[in-house]
């Protein structure tokens, strides 16, 4: 066990010195091995890994869904979205912010990425909310936490990332994130609606739009909703698997960019630049994660940790309770996927042990993700609207941030309390 505490010691002293995870883990992670087993396992051991995650068939979904995000972005289909939501709900006061949340989820049902959603919808919402006069705290801090639905509505790339990494069903993976995803939803526009009762200069209504203008809003969202019925539905459906699914939707996306005359040889170019880039750094920490895992099953820390918590004597459900503490205490300071890919060898040989199932927990993990991805100082998504939106200073939008992130937390204890939240769809799969 010393050994890997050791290993953890220096990732994180490697990350203080400002060395990329990817390279610190890799580092740890191989000499690790050579010190523990030799120079010969060590190559052998980070060969295989290299070998085996480059050439994997399942890890080409992680790719796929990138494109089809970035398609769905190129196509403009987020701003369709948003036009829709408003046209129902514009009128209320707070309209535009439940419309944001509204189309987040939309766009997080055809794109997996909390980052590409806020960065969108930013795009999309603000030059309308700060037209009617919103408050900047409320503006950034909707967009914020309504991005965070696009790694839990499926597809989602951290699902797909735990799934990997654990061997567990994507499909039931992204089956589990519906409900979880739409009750945040609901949640988050309960919050919208706290706000502006008690402060309702924070957020003017707008205009009341005719029944026949929001028919005909309604009707411009088809492509998302075509998109939508044919990724998930036939991966839920069975009909293929989670990668065809992707490859389906991707080449969805492109046909619909296509066909509203958006893709340009120069733009289809940046987009598959773009979309190179994010796999690659996503595989490029995968491998280096892997790595490091082999290093920890090879030392006695999983078998220790097990034992430990046994003789502590604390009910199953308690267990669970202390490593959502953790990861949300550890979402505070340290980016998202790095706190995933460090603490999934540890904890879910315990998770599986207490008996508790990995899909369960795999939501569970995109809850705390979706929470560190809003808590300051270091969340991703605050740090995106603040480069994209240079007249709103960071502080205004932590303080517009908190109200979700303490919403996110009781749906956090909601899910821990009621797995079936998470699992009644997947039991209905084939």
């Amino acid at each position: 066990m010393i050994e890997a505490l050791i290993g953890f010691g220096l990732i994180f002293f490697l990350a203080l010195l400002r060395v990329p995870l990817a390279f610190a883990m890799g580092m740890v992670g191989f000499g690790g091995v050579w010190l523990t087993r030799g120079l010969q396992p060590a190559l052998a051991s980070t060969a295989q890994v290299v070998y085996e995650t480059g050439f994997a068939y399942t890890l080409s979904v992680i790719p796929l869904f990138i494109l089809m995000g970035n398609f769905v972005a190129r196509a403009g289909l987020a701003h369709e979205l948003f036009q829709a939501a408003y046209a129902f709900i514009g009128h209320v006061r707070g309209g535009l912010a439940h419309a944001t949340i509204a189309a987040c989820a939309g766009f997080g049902a055809i794109c997996g990425s909390s980052i590409a959603t806020a960065a969108t919808m930013s795009k999309v919402a603000y030059p309308s909310m700060r037209k009617l006069g919103y408050s900047a705290p409320l503006s950034t801090g909707v967009m914020a936490a309504g991005g965070t639905l696009g790694i839990m509505i499926p597809p989602s790339t951290i699902m797909v990332i735990y799934g990997i990494i654990t061997q567990t069903n994507i499909g039931k993976l992204f089956a589990a994130g519906v409900i979880p995803g739409l009750l945040t939803a609901a949640s988050l526009m309960g919050v919208v609606a706290i706000v502006t009762a008690r402060d309702p200069e924070h957020a003017p209504p707008g205009e009341r739009t005719s029944w026949p203008d929001r028919w005909k809003a309604l009707a411009g969202i088809w492509g998302v909703a075509l998109l939508v019925v044919v990724v998930l539905g036939g991966i839920y459906g069975g009909l293929f698997t989670a990668t065809e699914g992707a490859g389906f939707g991707a080449f969805g996306a492109f046909l619909f960019a296509l066909a509203r005359r958006r893709m340009t040889w120069a733009v289809l170019f940046q987009v598959l630049v773009e979309s190179a880039r994010t796999t690659a750094m996503l595989f490029t920490l995968l491998i280096a994660a892997t790595i490091f895992a082999n290093f920890v099953n090879f030392t006695t820390m999983p078998n220790d940790l097990k034992e430990w918590i046994t003789h502590l004597g604390l009910s199953p459900v308690m267990v669970i309770a202390a490593m959502m503490v953790i990861y949300v205490i550890l979402g505070t300071v340290m980016e998202e996927l790095t706190m995933v890919l460090l603490t999934i060898p540890l904890f879910f040989p315990i998770v599986t042990a207490l008996g508790f199932d990995p899909v369960w927990f795999g939501v569970l993990i995109v809850m705390v993700v979706q929470i560190g991805l809003i808590s300051p100082p270091v969340g991703m998504n605050l740090f995106v609207l603040n480069s994209l939106l240079p007249d709103v200073g960071l502080g205004q939008i932590f303080r517009g941030c908190w109200p979700f992130v303490a919403v996110m937390v009781l749906m956090l204890g909601l899910l821990i309390a009621f797995p079936q939240l998470s699992l009644w769809l997947p039991s209905l799969m084939k």
